[in-house]
Parts: structure tokens; sequence; C-alpha cells
């Protein structure tokens, strides 16, 4: 169409998508467009804006690997990526949570148990629950892969000290469907600040603190797959999450109890000699839909 204007260039985008394209794919791109355009229309988007707005994506690109994921930050920020999993949460199962840039895949077997403190300093921290059904029901064999940062508030793979998989585990869980793992204290955090998206925080007057959290993902043949997070009760970031992660489901609290008390059957057991932190989460999974 040659005479394309500001009012109906829109339309004339829709047009141009073929009859037989996917009916989710035209609709989705059909919005996106619609409100790309409304919000050009609206601010009066001037060519300087818009050549930020690129050198911003640009920037994101630049500083992209495998372990730094600058887009995936950048939805996080402005909110998308919770958004996105408050419109995909089941009210009768555990909310979903942001996946965040740093999850490392293939983390190494974990038994039920097991420790990721390992040789780090800061309070051991006894983290278990049971994952199940909407029914309450045990989910025998559910996986649970697990990870946080070290007590410097970095992910290992921000952190050339660490090797690739510290704070990284993945378990399976017993007929019982419970899980146990011992590890440090997590401790809040920032956001990276060097890269295009520091420069969204700072233009707005935001500040990039996280709460402390644990990471989970949490799979079961035949269960919708759960990407979460759990917080303590006493963070003091726990209200201004700058990724908007935090679900008032999600909050734990963490029990300090004497050595004497540490239990049985862990891979610590027998060698702690300080105060520990106890907390219990279950996890509840939603069955899959056809």
């Amino acid at each position: 169409m040659r005479n394309v204007t500001q009012d109906n260039i829109t339309d004339v985008f829709k047009g141009y998508m073929a009859e037989g394209m996917d009916p989710r794919l035209r609709e989705i791109m059909g919005a996106l467009v619609q409100h790309l355009h409304d919000f050009a229309r609206e601010t009066k988007l001037t060519h300087a804006e818009w050549q930020q707005g690129i050198a911003f994506l640009e920037g994101c690109a630049a500083i992209e690997t495998e372990d730094r994921h600058e887009f995936v930050l950048a939805s996080d920020v402005l909110g998308l990526s919770s958004l996105v999993d408050m419109i995909n949460s089941r009210s009768d199962a555990t909310s979903s949570s942001v996946l965040g840039p740093f999850h490392v895949s293939g983390a190494p077997p974990l038994e039920v148990g097991g420790d990721m403190k390992r040789n780090f300093g800061g309070p051991v921290l006894l983290a278990e629950g049971v994952i199940r059904d909407t029914d309450g029901n045990p989910i025998p064999g559910a996986e649970i892969d697990i990870w946080q940062t070290a007590p410097n508030g970095l992910y290992a793979s921000q952190d050339e000290a660490q090797d690739t998989f510290s704070f990284h585990g993945l378990m399976n869980v017993g007929d019982d469907g419970r899980y146990a793992f011992t590890t440090v204290k997590p401790v809040e955090y920032t956001v990276p600040t060097d890269g295009p998206v520091g420069g969204i925080l700072n233009a707005c007057g935001r500040h990039p603190w996280r709460p402390s959290h644990l990471h989970f993902i949490v799979k079961a043949p035949g269960f919708r797959s759960l990407v979460t997070e759990v917080f303590p009760d006493d963070d003091p970031y726990l209200d201004q999450d700058t990724v908007f992660g935090v679900r008032e489901d999600l909050v734990m609290h963490y029990v300090e109890k004497n050595a004497a008390d540490f239990p049985e059957g862990m891979a610590l057991s027998g060698t702690v000699t300080d105060p520990w932190l106890s907390v219990q989460f279950d996890v509840t999974l939603a069955k899959e839909t056809g």
C-alpha cells in the first residue's frame, strides 16, 4: 500500500500478515504491533528517543552470553517476567516466580539430605519440605533443581572464585515426596548494574536490590513444571524486590536451633557445632491439563 499514514499503518501491518499463518502468532504479533504503534503515537516518540531504545537493545545484545542474560534481566526489572508468571500461575498450586538470568543447566545430582554449603562460611541452613499434588498427596520421584548465590551475593556464573555448579544441585525425591538439603543462609544482593539494565534503574531512580532467596525448578511427569523462589520473612527487601518476584505464599520462616538438635540422616549430621537455621517449605504442583 502506497498511502500509509500514522493513522492506518497499524491496520496496514496487520493486513500484511498471511492468511495461513499460525492463529496464535497472528494474535500475538497483531497485539504487539498495536501496542507499539499506540505507544509511539501516545508519547509522540522522537527520533532521538527511538534511537535510545534501539541502542538499549543493541547494548543488551552486546553483553549477552551463555552466563549473562541481559534481555532476561531487562524483562525482570520491567516487571514483565513476573507479570507472565502471575498470569500463568494456578491458584491451587505454589506460585511461580522469576527464573532470573543466572540459572545453570546440568547441575550435579544432590541426594536427599545432601549438602551444598561445602566449605563456605555462614550459618548452616537446613531446607526441607514435601512436593505434593493439589489434593495434598506426595509426588514420588519429583525432581527439584536448586540454586542460590554464595555468601558474597554472587551466583557461580558471576564469580570466577566459584566452580561452575557451586550452590547448584538436582534432587529426585523418594516415595514420600520429601526433599531436604543443607546450604548456607542466602543473602540479599544487587542485580548487575554494569549494563543497559543498570542504566534504566539509574534513570528511574530505582535501587537494584533483591531479597535473599532460594531458587527452585520442580518437575514431575503429568504435572506442570514450576519455576519459583522462596524468601525469608525477615528480609529487609521483601517489600521492595527490584524484579517483583515476591508472592505471599513464597515467604518462609527461618527458625534458629541448637547444634544438639541437628537431625540424623543428613550429610552434615554429627558435624554441626554452631546454631543453625531450619526452614520448612512444601511445594504444590498442578496436574497438566489437555
